[in-house]
This record gives structure tokens, C-alpha cells and sequence, in this order.
């Protein structure tokens, strides 16, 4: 581990940056489910760890530590008990970090290509991962194989879980339903209300559906029951004009049940599914928001850009230029406006 130094920053939504930003784009960012601790992920190889404090309407930050990563880090997830940390990556392999102890992390899942995504499963008391592999693997992280492996009719995009549902977008369009009281059975298979490349997924809190977003500028809301089919629907956004973006991440407010989209617009908005309105929507920031991991705690929502602007880093496999080729974080998804 290591610790490293802060600096000064500002935003255009008056917000509280987190500094010092990371050397490259951040891929996902997870809050400790028991204390104010934020932990990022980014391109450059690292994983870091920032201490949050509150005092009236002020917030700050103090760096404590980061570990690495053999290369880009792509995804993370706290342990329920706020214990540990899992970060995932193009090194094919997720390590779990012990931060409350200051233990040193140690690889508790292996892939066979890189992790895209990952969440702890706290009525299983497992891990799960998600790869371009075309596999979901559950990891004990006493044991150095895998309690199941599930295969996936196509890579892993993004998976989400609040158990016992889980919801897993995959290439194609797919979109995947476990309940996790039978994980080695698909509940149900969905092909995306969205026409084209699934891009981040985040289930209700109430278990009863599930948000997708595409590169489009568009969010699909789908209900798992049948009977709620008639309140299904699909709405635009981050988009400017004839210019349509990328909506790179989701995630729901835990008490409110209200839910942010971030795109690569640079911007981010509220929203509220049951009334079908757009709560707030906030200024948008010189450069895209990229694929993090959006989370809301407790009764404020901590939502916090983490970009530097940096271009991505040289990578020298075969499977990761094809990966950073075809990464929307970076650039405008235009979709034909014949098709909408």
C-alpha cells in the first residue's frame, strides 16, 4: 500500500471534488456500506482509498491509501460488513483488500479475460464476478476455486444485485434474470427494450425490476412481474440536440427509491421512475463521466465526478486495444435519428 498527497480542485455543480485525481479515467467508484470511506478505481492500475468527512455543509477528503493492479482496473465492491474491498480488472483477476485491518490485498477470483464487473452477495456471504470470458463466477473467498460457474450466452457489460434478484447485461442486447435462491438457473432472459449496446444495469431496491442504459442517450424501466408490464417504458436523455451520448451509469437512492443517470454528456440527472419526471438536472462538466459506479448512501446522495481528462493509457494486448477501441466513455454515441 501507499498514501499520496492532495490537491485543490472546483466543479461547475459546486460540489466537493475528491483529490488528488487519479493519472488516468476512473472506471468505478464504491462507498463503504459502514463508514465514509470512498474507494476508486481507475486506468492507471490503482485502486484508491479516501476517508469523507462532514462538518455543517462542508465536505473533505484525506487520502489514506492505494494498492495496484498488474493492469487497468475496471470495477469494485464492498464487502456488506465494510471489512474489505473487491477490485476487478484487465488482469483478469479480483483481489480482495482488507482495508479496516491494513492487511495487504490478496487475488481471491481468477477469469479467463478481463473482470468487468463484480458484487458482494451478502445473503450468500459470496462474491460474484462478471467477465468477457462469457461467465459469472461465485467465489468463497476462503477457497481458491469457484462455488459455481455460470456461462452467458455473451460477454459480461455490467451486472447488479440486490438479493435475490440479480440482472446481468451481456452483448447482444441480453439481458439475463437470476434469482439468486437458484443461481445456477436463469429466472428469466430479456432481449433490451434499448436498440442498441447495453451499457450499465442497476436493479429496483424493491426487487421488483431494473433500469438499463444503452450508448444511445436513452434508459430502459422494466418490471419483472408480468401483471406491470403496462408500466414499462423507455425515455431520452443525456443528449444535446441532434448530439446523442452514452448513459454510462445508474444507480438508485436507497430510501428514496429515486435514481441518477451519468453520461458521457459530462452531465448527471435525478430522476423519478413512478411519476416519469426529471427531478434535477445538474451543469454539465468539461468531460465525459465515464462508467463508474454511481452510489448513494444514507439519507444525502455522495455522487462525485472523478475525471482528469487524461487520454487512456497504451495497452499492448490484443484484447485490450479491441476493449479501449470500442470504449464509449470517451466519446459521443450518435445513434441514426431515423430509428427513434
Amino acid at each position: 500500500m501507499a498514501t499520496f498527497g492532495a490537491t485543490t480542485n472546483t466543479n461547475p455543480n459546486k460540489s466537493f471534488e475528491v483529490t488528488p485525481s487519479p493519472a488516468d479515467s476512473i472506471s468505478s467508484l464504491s462507498f463503504s456500506p459502514r463508514a465514509d470511506i470512498l474507494v476508486a478505481t481507475s486506468w492507471d492500475n490503482q485502486v484508491r482509498c479516501w476517508e469523507i468527512s462532514r462538518s455543517g455543509n462542508s465536505l473533505a477528503s484525506a487520502p489514506k491509501a492505494s494498492i495496484s493492479h498488474d493492469q487497468p482496473v475496471l470495477c469494485s465492491a464492498w464487502k456488506d460488513d465494510g471489512t474489505a474491498v473487491f477490485s476487478g480488472g484487465c488482469d483478469k483477476q479480483a483481489k480482495m483488500w482488507p482495508l479496516l485491518s491494513g492487511g495487504q490485498p490478496v487475488t481471491v477470483a481468477m477469469h479467463d479475460a478481463p473482470i468487468v464487473d463484480m458484487a458482494w452477495i451478502p445473503g450468500m456471504n459470496l462474491l460474484v464476478t462478471g467477465s468477457w470470458d462469457k461467465t459469472l463466477r461465485y467465489w468463497d473467498t476462503r477457497q481458491q476455486t469457484p462455488v459455481h460457474t455460470q456461462q452467458l450466452p455473451d460477454k459480461c457489460y455490467a451486472l447488479s444485485v440486490k438479493h435475490p434478484l440479480m440482472v446481468v447485461g451481456t452483448a447482444d442486447r441480453n439481458l439475463i434474470v437470476f434469482n439468486l435462491q437458484n443461481p445456477q438457473t436463469e429466472f428469466k432472459r430479456i432481449v433490451s427494450p434499448l436498440k442498441y449496446q447495453t451499457r450499465c444495469v442497476t436493479a429496483f431496491p424493491d426487487q421488483q425490476g431494473f433500469l438499463v442504459g444503452s450508448i444511445e442517450g436513452r434508459v430502459g424501466v422494466h418490471h419483472l412481474d408480468d401483471s406491470q408490464q403496462n408500466k414499462n417504458f423507455t425515455f431520452k436523455c443525456h443528449r444535446d440536440g441532434n448530439e446523442i451520448y452514452s448513459v454510462n451509469a445508474l444507480n438508485f437512492h436507497p430510501v428514496q427509491g429515486t435514481f441518477a443517470t451519468a453520461g458521457s454528456d459530462g452531465a448527471f440527472n435525478f430522476w423519478d421512475k413512478d411519476s416519469k419526471q426529471r427531478l434535477k438536472a445538474m451543469s454539465r462538466c468539461s468531460q465525459p463521466i465515464p462508467a463508474v459506479r454511481l452510489t448513494m448512501m444514507g439519507r444525502y446522495m455522495h455522487m462525485r465526478r472523478a475525471m482528469t481528462g487524461a487520454k487512456v493509457q497504451r495497452i499492448t494486448t490484443r484484447q485490450l486495444l479491441k476493449a479501449a477501441s470500442s470504449c464509449t466513455c470517451h466519446r459521443k454515441a450518435r445513434s441514426r435519428r431515423s430509428q427513434e
